[in-house]
């Protein structure tokens, strides 16, 4: 029987989902609620691109002040203080939204969140790190993704849709009030739940002074790209996610857009539906039997497969620009479609930031490194999406995702593994 790393602990099944759903939600309320929003609150598309692309930045940066977080208490203190910092954070957005030129305050507050939560996320990832053994890793790396990207579904899709019923009877500003507020709630509520749940993740002990945390960042930078292979493994890093960072910020976008602009003219209900009905289960699903898959088969045998599904369901998003269905159920199948993908695919790009990436003296911090140089690749594309989509309508956007996949089939298939599954 697999046993923990650190001894008798709470199970992982009791505070893993609630962990890494506390770890999804401000991403997603950044990449994707808060663009419907800005949306619905008459900010153009491009701006929106950009603006709520170049403020999830700190997700790219996190490495830098990793090793200052060995200076103090335990990785649980970090995550517990983080949680509830970005829920008061989100009851000041809501609270921004009904003052004149609301936008610079607005984006300025989510710049906190984003900020509090990637060094959630370092204090997150130690804790699982150091928690279990590897086989518990991977046992568990489909439940992580599984609640992740359930907080991604509620989130963009039961929160929106609830936002686009109060719309209707209390107006946009109103609506999008309670909902920030709502994930204010959420947020402190998991921030309580784990003083009490979460492992301590270990304490503080490689670093004592900031003299020691600069040298320590400096060698961990260092040693990092003295890994081997380190240069394809980078540039599998940033690929991989190449075309989602396109198609994830414009996707509700173009659902929300008027038909006659090429969109499908879903209400911002229906958009909550379509991602909090149709998607949930696919996804969930398909984030499950991926952990399982590369349980069985190991990452190697099996990433270029992860990568397929992962990347090919983005044809659903040019099959409905193409065709512009009205049927919500069709909108919906397509949608199952790409979700399930995505959570199959996604365990891949995780795995392998775990296992051939992280290993080594300094696991924690390369594991953010790596994770930081995902979310640029994340980042880039995102930043520059809505020009394109501008530029090329809807239509031709999708068609050109599509054109995007291929870097990240050709990094799957030739990167190289150097670290045994069994001993990363």
């Amino acid at each position: 029987m697999d046993q923990l790393k650190t001894g008798i602990h709470p199970h992982p099944a009791t505070w893993i989902p609630t962990l890494y759903f506390a770890m999804g939600l401000p991403f997603v309320a950044i990449a994707t609620s808060s663009s419907l929003m800005f949306k619905n609150l008459g900010i153009s598309d491009s701006q929106i691109a950009l603006w709520t692309s170049l403020i999830m930045l700190p997700w790219t940066l996190k490495p830098l002040w990793s090793p200052f977080l060995e200076l103090f208490k335990t990785k649980k203190h970090f995550v517990v203080l983080t949680q509830i910092l970005t829920g008061i954070t989100f009851f000041l957005v809501a609270l921004s939204l009904p003052l004149p030129g609301f936008f610079k305050y607005a984006i300025s507050l989510l710049a906190l969140v984003a900020l509090s939560g990637s060094t959630h996320d370092i204090a997150a990832d130690g804790v699982y790190l150091n928690e279990l053994t590897t086989t518990l890793q991977a046992k568990y790396i489909g439940w992580q993704g599984a609640f992740y990207n359930i907080a991604k579904i509620l989130t963009g899709g039961a929160f929106v849709y609830f936002a686009g019923q109060m719309e209707i009877s209390f107006g946009v500003v109103k609506a999008w009030m309670a909902v920030m507020g709502i994930y204010g709630i959420v947020m402190i509520s998991l921030g309580l739940y784990h003083i009490r749940k979460l492992p301590t993740g270990g304490h503080a002990s490689e670093v004592h002074s900031l003299d020691d945390g600069f040298k320590t960042l400096w060698d961990v930078i260092r040693t990092f790209f003295q890994k081997k292979s380190i240069g394809w493994m980078v540039l599998f890093i940033i690929l991989y996610r190449f075309a989602e960072g396109h198609a994830i910020k414009i996707a509700p976008l173009f659902f929300k857009a008027a038909r006659d602009h090429g969109g499908l003219g879903l209400t911002t209900s229906q958009i909550g539906l379509v991602y909090g009905i149709f998607g949930a289960m696919a996804f969930v699903l398909g984030s499950i039997l991926a952990g399982y898959f590369v349980s069985a088969r190991g990452l190697k045998k099996s990433l270029f497969i992860l990568c397929c599904f992962f990347n090919i369901p983005f044809a659903a998003y040019a099959f409905l620009a193409i065709t512009q269905p009205t049927s919500l159920w069709v909108i919906g199948s397509a949608v199952v479609l790409e979700y399930f993908g995505y959570g199959f695919g996604f365990v891949g790009l995780m795995l392998f930031m775990m296992q051939q990436v992280a290993p080594g003296k300094y696991k924690i911090a390369h594991y953010a490194f790596a994770s930081g140089i995902m979310n640029l690749g994340f980042m880039v594309p995102s930043m520059i999406s809505g020009y394109i989509s501008d530029w090329l309508g809807y239509r031709h956007f999708f068609l050109w995702v599509l054109v995007a996949t291929i870097p990240s089939f050709f990094v799957s298939f030739f990167v190289p593994f150097h670290n045994s599954e069994q001993d990363a």
